[in-house]
């Protein structure tokens, strides 16, 4: 593929990437649990609370997705597996796939744990082009992590990300029909590739836009470049009518930001039936705070404010903070501080939701020396033995009790 060697600082001559890992939880689980490939595989809890996290394509051909309800999706598939959800596994598989896409270009801009926008304008001259570092990137995904991805390759970001899209594994009726991995929009491809697309595919654009914009007759995106952006900000407002109309043609002048902050970390649970028990909250608590905590280390992150959230059983919802000077990643220190938190709280009508968000994130690199001391250096290599333990057995092969057999 022959590129055009320009300024990076011209958005018509940049080359953005984005990466979108294929079913990233599910595939995930299957490195560990390879047994189970081909099979219909569900991340997420299988109660009557439970929700789908996330469904192989083998599941999503009964018409299972992302956020359904799990009892739903048991009936479209009895015999579907479910896995419980490992999100620390998660993040340090993520980890290790940025740090992949790293070999190629510092400038990435990571959107959640599994995908990012990379900018490698910079390195179409040493490495290849970008289509050739996009085919690069899947092979090595594919060969380190055992992982699929998906990449979108054009000359901004909103490009990009459709051009990923369009390149993943589609499922129509029964059916997975697996994409190219790899999808290239040409600056003389732009409007041929985003005419037929529906106009709710536009960053921005909610149902109720989009509802508006079928009234007037204007259902694709080739349909909405032939309105001026004048008569849009007339009836959208300037700033929507502005940023529609930009879009519909392919202009988007938006770079790749590369520090993107990780502002808090997070892990709760719906539990199945309403609880009262207070050491069966704090045990609950416990695995919350050691996946928090786990999840902080592979960030090398910590953190200065825990938050315990709780839902009752008549859906109030409460959260109660506590701020410590030193701050913390290790799961005990977690714990005292929610078990604290949640020890003064009236639990006699039942708890329908647990859980817990460590905020006031720093770099740990940076202050591991200032705030060590010898009983969380001792927790903290207790914690990540037991981290090494799960990644390798699975989340339920090891808790503070010690080793548990596998269900």
């Amino acid at each position: 593929m022959k590129e055009e060697m320009v300024g990076q600082n011209n958005p018509a001559s940049r080359k953005i990437l984005h990466v979108d890992m294929d079913a990233f939880f599910v595939s995930a689980e299957l490195c560990r649990n390879p047994g189970l490939k081909g099979r219909p595989v569900l991340v997420g809890a299988p109660g009557k609370r439970g929700v789908v996290a996330a469904a192989s394509y083998e599941a999503r051909v009964f018409g299972i997705y992302s956020a359904m309800p799990s009892v739903v999706a048991k009936r479209l598939c009895p015999e579907a597996v479910f896995l419980p959800s490992d999100h620390s596994y998660y993040a340090e598989v993520s980890r290790r796939v940025m740090a992949i896409f790293q070999r190629f270009t510092p400038l990435i801009e990571a959107i959640g744990l599994d995908e990012a926008f990379l900018d490698v304008s910079g390195s179409v001259g040493v490495v290849g082009g970008s289509e050739i570092q996009a085919d690069e990137i899947r092979r090595m995904v594919e060969e380190e992590e055992g992982l699929v991805c998906s990449v979108g390759v054009a000359t901004n970001k909103f490009l990009a990300k459709l051009a990923s899209e369009d390149a993943k594994p589609q499922v129509i009726g029964r059916s997975v029909l697996f994409g190219k991995g790899v999808r290239v929009v040409r600056p003389s491809e732009v409007e041929e590739f985003l005419a037929p697309l529906h106009v709710s595919r536009i960053w921005g654009i909610g149902p109720r836009t989009t509802e508006q914009l079928e009234g007037l007759g204007i259902s694709t995106i080739g349909k909405l470049a032939e309105v001026s952006e004048h008569v849009l900000s007339g009836i959208f407002g300037e700033a929507l009518g502005k940023h529609m109309g930009a879009l519909a043609r392919g202009i988007d002048n938006r770079t790749v930001k590369a520090e993107k902050v990780l502002k808090s970390v997070s892990q709760e649970q719906t539990f199945e039936i309403d609880l009262t028990e207070f050491l069966e909250l704090r045990r609950r608590l416990s695995q919350q705070a050691h996946s928090v905590a786990s999840r902080l280390r592979s960030e090398r992150l910590f953190a200065r404010t825990v938050t315990l959230k709780i839902r009752f059983s008549d859906f109030t919802t409460i959260s109660r903070s506590h701020s410590v000077v030193v701050p913390i990643d290790t799961a005990t220190e977690i714990l005292e501080i929610t078990e604290r938190l949640l020890s003064v709280l009236n639990l006699k009508d039942g708890v329908r939701l647990l859980g817990i968000a460590a905020t006031g994130l720093e770099d740990s690199s940076v202050r591991q020396l200032e705030f060590s001391n010898q009983r969380r250096d001792n927790d903290r290599l207790i914690e990540e033995a037991m981290d090494s333990i799960r990644e390798r057995f699975g989340v339920s092969s090891v808790s503070l009790g010690g080793v548990t057999e596998e269900r």
